[in-house]
């Protein structure tokens, strides 16, 4: 067995079991996986295959190796795995019923309490992911313009499982070939570039998507000259928040910047974990799936699971956490802690060109460059098995309010082993130290 952090002489973990678990749920559900993102092939083939628990910062695999764990459930786990103070919540709605036949009490409560902090949007609708959301907004978007097309943001690498982003990819398998044409890139930071769009297709574009910010900054001017734009052209501004919300800022990166989209989507932080997602915005635009007026005929959203107890409660907690604690300033602080620890291990093995950390302290990701100096999977997935070695999961360096001093100490001493593989690797290259396949990535866009 190992344990979370060791970082001198590694032993190899057993993880028969989880292996043998993984096998078998790769023959029952396709991929082995209910989202790319964990996918085996996302992975050194020492990871391991099933987790069994979390608590806080660390997970536990089915063989009961500990791990210390980054990137927390794809960003969705900020607080920390099975947090205390969510789930006692969780468990008295538990107690009370899961789903009822008219809306119950929770979902005023959390309405309440998700637009007491997004405070720019006038309504909301919860659902479970935030591709439905984000599918949701466009539909809205496409209603009130009575325009077809959408404009999305090429930097930022998702937005939905539905057909209207998906056909963008190269995972664009079983949807019609007519599809992509509705949709459209243009470039973060670049108005010139949006500007363009809408020349080339006027009065056709009826929605803008784009994450307010990812792995840089928004320059001076640029979301405030975007919403004008949008505005000049009449599309609708969608911010996807799945990330930003809530990790930037409670109020959302809208709030941290000062600019208030027309529509905004926010998931990932929301519940802790649970299942929970939300489109909200203006109320001219939400209502038009409300069913106020016989002219309000956009099927919105509408799922039986949309606002189970649990959820709801889970998130009614946890931005209660967020206003009285300060999770927002202690994620930002313990990322720059560890940003600055690796980069100083880099630059000590000489390989600052070849390895760093990026974005904003909340939301780090790490970039792994092989001898050419461009992005590698093979080098990638050499530094993710040396950190497995050392009790490390880490497809990122995305931090949680649970990560610790020592959490982020133990991890730098992992890392500056990794890296002394790495070094060598640089040198030799990857074939004599990977112990599988390289990773591989998901999709790539069109």
């Amino acid at each position: 067995m190992i344990s979370a952090g060791s970082s001198g002489p590694t032993r190899v973990a057993d993880v028969r079991r989880s292996g043998e678990m993984a096998e078998r749920l790769a023959g029952l559900v396709p991929g082995g996986n209910h989202t790319y993102a964990k996918g085996a092939d996302q992975y050194p083939s020492n990871a391991p295959g099933v987790i069994a628990r979390g608590a806080g910062s660390h997970v536990w695999d089915a063989d009961g190796n500990q791990y210390i764990e980054y990137g927390m459930g794809l960003r969705a786990v900020t607080l920390g795995h099975a947090y205390p103070a969510v789930i006692e919540a969780v468990s008295a709605a538990l107690a009370l019923g899961t789903n009822f036949t008219r809306p119950s009490a929770l979902e005023l409560e959390c309405a309440e309490a998700f637009l007491g902090v997004i405070t720019g949007a006038d309504m909301v609708k919860f659902t479970k992911d935030g591709s439905t959301a984000n599918t949701a907004a466009l539909r809205l978007a496409r209603a009130y313009t009575g325009r077809e097309m959408v404009a999305i943001c090429a930097d930022h690498p998702f937005y939905s499982y539905d057909d209207w982003y998906i056909a963008t990819t190269t995972m664009d398998g079983g949807i019609p070939s007519g599809v992509r044409s509705q949709t459209v890139q243009f470039s973060y930071n670049d108005l010139a570039s949006v500007r363009a769009l809408f020349d080339a297709h006027p009065d056709r574009i009826a929605a803008v998507f784009l994450e307010p910010s990812r792995m840089e900054e928004p320059a001076p001017g640029f979301l405030e000259e975007l919403k004008t734009l949008c505005h000049e052209r009449g599309a609708v501004l969608v911010f996807d928040e799945m990330i930003t919300g809530f990790r930037w800022n409670i109020g959302g990166a809208q709030r941290e910047y000062g600019v208030t989209p027309d529509l905004s989507t926010f998931g990932k932080a929301l519940a802790n974990g649970f299942s929970l997602s939300a489109l909200c915005g203006k109320r001219e635009l939400m209502r038009l799936g409300s069913r106020e007026r016989s002219v309000d005929n956009v099927f919105l959203l509408s799922t039986t699971h949309g606002a189970e107890s649990t959820a709801l409660a889970a998130a009614i907690r946890t931005i209660e956490i967020y206003r009285s604690e300060p999770v927002v300033a202690h994620l930002h602080r313990q990322g720059d802690r560890l940003a600055r620890g690796v980069r100083d291990a880099a630059r000590a093995r000489g390989l600052s060109r070849a390895f760093d950390v990026a974005g904003r302290a909340c939301n780090l990701i790490y970039i792994t460059r092989g001898p050419d100096g461009r992005p590698s999977q093979p080098y990638r997935t050499l530094f993710m098995q040396e950190l497995v070695r050392r009790g490390i999961l880490a497809p990122s360096f995305v931090v949680s309010y649970s990560h610790s001093d020592d959490d982020i100490d133990r991890t730098i001493e992992a890392v500056d082993g990794a890296l002394a593989v790495y070094a060598e690797a640089l040198a030799n290259g990857t074939e004599s130290y990977l112990e599988g396949p390289p990773t591989r990535v998901v999709f790539d866009h069109r």
